[in-house]
């Protein structure tokens, strides 16, 4: 197989047309050609008036030795690498073992996944409920305000990325594919088989909680297990002579216990009490740079007109995104994060009496509004003196959020006009909030650091010029955006274990190693062949 990038078709072009653009640039008969497949599909909207799709097309041809020699000097023909994804060791016959895997959000979940594929049983275990079950908590939660800690956006099967866009892209090195073994299986699992060539696939909401029962049953029929509302409140670890920890199990919120020497630590960018119990614990936790901000909503018909022109509304195009970013003279840098074209705002919160937004976009992407998050990037000089001090300044903001937008969970909001004139809001616009349970008008800077309020009232009219309308005077900007990435890091070694405990495996968001499904689940592939490897043999080398 060959790989040909950079072809460019009109948007209205027929199937016909593609093979006649491989033909022409490969400049071979048409017999010549035994077929091709889609590997990408991307939208070239540089120029909105003239909007191309470019393709990057696997093909198989006759004499394709000749014409690989034939081509060699041009940079759009190469190999087709090989994407099959091979397994690194299998269980022995008879193995006791079981792995232990703490979550089921992408990373756990597809941790979990690989290991029960590869015959090792994994005991998957999730604080919180079934996906059908937390979902009914949190639309509870949105209707009535009434939140269960333990069952809500963050908490529960399938993890924060069940209520988001569904974004399964990333910028992410992945030399040996693993992204593409993530995308099979969840188009095995029932995902739109289009997000195996799309450049920006998304499943949406609620066919994410399809494909995450059917990821379960497949890890149940393979001798996994997933246990829901089992709590891991304390982990075992056996210190050394030379104050290395080893795992020896694990300790359930009601007291029982399992044993286990490989535990994959997957348990969010939210498990805040989890990273204490880490911490009290001794195992080795730093602070990492995350952002704060807030989100930004304006009508989906304005962002789809200053990105496709006069082709806005066009079926194959959907809802347009966007991707900004900003660096402020006094040094920060302000950026959109996790934008949901045609989406809604959503109350994100894990704990009582905080407030906290997030986006979440159905497949079909046609509610009114777009939304984003325009975060501002913090390091820990921001909050310093201990590992998790970031914990406390997100829980400070998210209180203050909270408190401003009346202590019952609406969130506090404001015009996009008054935020920058630094004037509190008292009436909405032509932009109605998305956000459930509702909003109170105020004033948002008592919200968000001075330091974010600068930075953001400098970057709007930078993005107004690159989005015509961005800084339109109704846009409606709610409060707070907080768990834009974990604030810690659970520091591992090339085996990716923990540092200073043996047999601990922290993995994806949570531990700082991940932003986004497709990176979470792929850094859960990765985590998923050391400890099998580990279990097989003892050392992290591949078979």
């Amino acid at each position: 197989m060959l790989r040909l990038t950079e072809v460019k078709l009109p948007l209205d072009h027929s199937e016909r047309e593609i093979r006649v653009a491989i033909l022409k640039r490969l400049k071979i008969a048409a017999d010549d050609l035994v077929g091709y497949s889609i590997y990408r599909r991307g939208v070239d909207a540089r120029n909105p008036s003239a909007i191309v799709f470019s393709y990057t097309l696997d093909i198989e041809v006759r004499n394709e030795t000749e014409l690989a020699a034939r081509l060699q000097r041009d940079p759009r023909v190469s190999p087709a690498p090989d994407m099959h994804y091979c397994f690194v060791a299998r269980a022995p016959a008879g193995l006791v073992s079981r792995p232990v895997v703490i979550g089921t959000g992408p990373c756990g979940m597809f941790a979990g996944l690989l290991l029960a594929q590869m015959g090792f049983r994994p005991i998957i275990l999730e604080r919180g409920k079934a996906v059908r079950e937390r979902t009914r908590d949190t639309f509870g939660f949105w209707r009535n305000s009434v939140l269960d800690p333990e069952s809500n956006v963050q908490f529960g099967e399938g993890g924060a990325g069940t209520f988001s866009d569904g974004k399964l892209y990333s910028q992410i090195k992945d030399p040996r594919h693993y992204g593409r073994k993530v995308l099979t299986e969840l188009v095995q699992a029932g995902a739109p088989p289009e997000i195996l060539y799309v450049s920006k696939p998304h499943i949406g909401t609620f066919r994410l909680v399809t494909v995450v029962e059917n990821m379960r049953e497949s890890i149940h029929a393979l001798g996994g297990e997933i246990r829901f509302q089992c709590k891991v409140a304390d982990i075992d670890i056996e210190k050394g002579p030379d104050g290395r920890g080893q795992v020896r199990g694990v300790v359930l919120a009601n007291g029982a216990t399992i044993a286990a020497d490989h535990v994959v630590l997957a348990v969010g960018h939210s498990a805040r009490d989890t990273f204490q119990m880490l911490y009290d614990r001794g195992v080795y936790i730093e602070a990492k740079p995350f952002s704060i901000g807030l989100r930004i909503e304006h009508p989906q018909s304005l962002i789809d007109r200053a990105r496709y022109g006069r082709n806005a509304g066009h079926p194959l195009l959907g809802a347009a995104d966007y991707k900004l970013v900003h660096h402020c003279k006094n040094g920060r840098s302000v950026y959109s994060f996790c934008m949901c074209p045609g989406g809604t705002v959503v109350a994100a919160a894990s704990e009582p009496g905080q407030v906290v937004t997030n986006g979440m976009s159905q497949y079909s992407r046609n509610e009114r509004n777009a939304n984003a998050a325009i975060v501002v990037g913090i390091t820990p000089a921001d909050y310093p003196g201990h590992p998790l001090a970031g914990i406390a300044f997100q829980r400070h903001w998210e209180k203050m959020a909270f408190e401003a937008g009346g202590s019952n969970y609406c969130a506090p909001a404001q015009q996009v006009s008054d935020f920058m004139a630094g004037r509190p809001s008292t009436a909405l616009g032509s932009v109605v909030p998305s956000y459930t349970p509702g909003v109170r008008m105020t004033d948002l800077p008592t919200c968000i650091p001075d330091y974010a309020v600068a930075a953001i009232r400098e970057a709007l009219p930078v993005f107004d010029r690159q989005i015509k309308g961005f800084a339109m005077d109704d846009a409606i900007l709610t409060g707070v955006e907080t768990r834009t990435s974990s604030p810690i890091r659970i520091k591992r070694d090339e085996r990716y274990q923990s540092l200073n405990t043996c047999g601990l495996f922290p993995a994806g968001e949570g531990a700082g190693y991940a932003g986004g499904i497709l990176s979470a689940a792929v850094d859960g592939i990765e985590v998923a062949e050391s400890v099998a490897m580990s279990m097989v043999n003892g050392k992290n080398t591949r078979l």
